[in-house]
C-alpha cells in the first residue's frame, strides 16, 4: 500500500489422527520472559514500494519490531518475509497463543488488508537457528479452491529505477509497479543476497482488490492471516491478528500435532500488484507477541 500520504487519501491434535511432531509436554519457559519479539532471523522482502525507502523497507528495518508493537516494517509484493522469534518457546495451549500487529484499515468504505501467510517452526535440532521443518497455519482460505498451494514467484533487478519484472510457475508474467510518491532509485531490494533475481515459494491468496468508481479497497479474510482486518480475529477490539498452534498443516495439508514453537515466519500472501496510484499489495508488520504472557 501506498504510504507517500495517509492511506485514506486513496481508498476514498492430539497424536492420534495427525503427523506428531511431540506428544510431550515441553517444560513452561515464559516465566520472567518479554512477551514480545526478542530477534529478528532474516528479513528478505520482495521488491516494492516502500522497499530501499523510509524506514519500512530498510535493512534496518526489522530491528524496530524488537521488544514492541510498534515496528516498522513492509514486506514488499508477494512471497516477500520475516522470520522472527521470541526470548522462549511458545506454548501450544488452548485458543490463541500468538498476536502478530499490522496496520490494515477498517471496513467498509476504506478497508485496505494485506493479508500475510504465517509459518511456524521449532528448533528440532536444537542449534538456535530456524533452519527445521516449517508449517503453514491454515488459515480461512487454506482449503478455498481458489487458494494455490506451491506457488513460486521470481523476480528481476532493473537494476535501476522501473517497473519490477516477475514471472512464476503458472506461466505468468506482470511487474511489480514504480509511482510517483516513492522515488528512489530501484523498487527491488538492495541490501539482499540475489541482485539479479530472487525467487519465493509458498501459498498464494486470491487476490481481493476492488475499484469502485476510483476508490480502491482490499478486502481481508475471515481469520488466520497477518495485517488483515478479519471479523474471525475480532480485529476491531484487538487490533491485531491471532494464530493458533494447533492450526499447523504441514506441506502436504496434514495437521502437525506441536507443543511449542521457537520461530515465526510471515510472508505476504497476495500477489496484488494494485496499481501506480495504491501500489502493490504488501503485508506490513508492526510487531508479535505471545498471548500466554501478560
Amino acid at each position: 500500500m501506498n504510504w507517500g500520504l495517509p492511506k485514506k487519501i486513496y481508498l476514498l491434535a492430539v497424536c492420534a489422527g495427525v503427523v506428531a511432531v511431540s506428544c510431550k509436554k515441553d517444560k513452561d519457559e515464559t516465566v520472567g520472559r518479554s512477551r514480545y519479539i526478542s530477534k529478528v532471523y532474516a528479513y528478505v522482502p520482495a521488491p516494492g514500494q516502500l522497499i530501499n525507502d523510509s524506514t519500512w523497507g530498510i535493512d534496518k528495518a526489522p530491528a524496530t519490531l524488537i521488544g514492541g508493537i510498534s515496528g516498522t516494517v513492509s514486506l514488499g509484493a508477494y512471497g516477500g518475509y520475516i522470520v522472527f522469534g521470541f526470548d522462549h518457546a511458545v506454548q501450544n495451549s488452548d485458543g490463541a497463543d500468538i498476536a502478530i500487529y499490522g496496520n490494515p484499515l477498517p471496513p467498509p468504505a476504506t478497508e485496505w488488508s494485506e493479508p500475510g501467510i504465517v509459518m511456524v517452526s521449532r528448533d528440532v535440532n536444537s542449534n538456535g537457528l530456524p533452519d527445521d521443518e516449517w508449517y503453514e497455519l491454515a488459515g480461512s482460505e487454506y482449503t478455498s479452491d481458489a487458494t494455490i498451494k506451491h506457488y513460486t514467484i521470481t523476480y528481476y533487478n532493473p537494476k535501476k529505477r522501473a517497473n519490477v519484472l516477475w514471472r512464476d510457475s503458472r506461466g505468468k508474467t506482470d511487474s511489480v509497479l514504480v509511482n510517483i510518491y516513492h522515488s528512489q532509485a530501484n523498487y527491488y531490494p538492495l541490501f539482499i543476497t540475489g541482485q539479479d533475481s530472487v525467487s519465493f515459494t509458498g501459498t498464494l491468496l486470491r487476490n481481493t482488490l476492488v475499484n469502485t468508481s476510483g476508490s480502491y479497497t482490499n478486502l481481508s479474510f475471515t481469520r488466520g492471516y497477518a495485517d488483515s482486518w478479519s471479523s474471525g480475529d475480532n480485529y476491531t477490539t484487538n487490533k491485531y491478528n491471532s494464530f493458533d498452534i494447533s492450526q499447523a498443516v504441514n506441506g502436504n495439508g496434514a495437521s502437525v500435532s506441536l507443543t511449542q514453537i521457537d520461530f515465526v515466519k510471515v510472508y505476504t500472501g497476495q500477489n496484488g500488484a494494485g496499481n501506480a496510484v495504491v501500489g502493490e499489495v504488501s503485508t506490513e508488520i508492526l510487531g508479535a507477541a505471545d498471548l500466554h504472557i501478560q
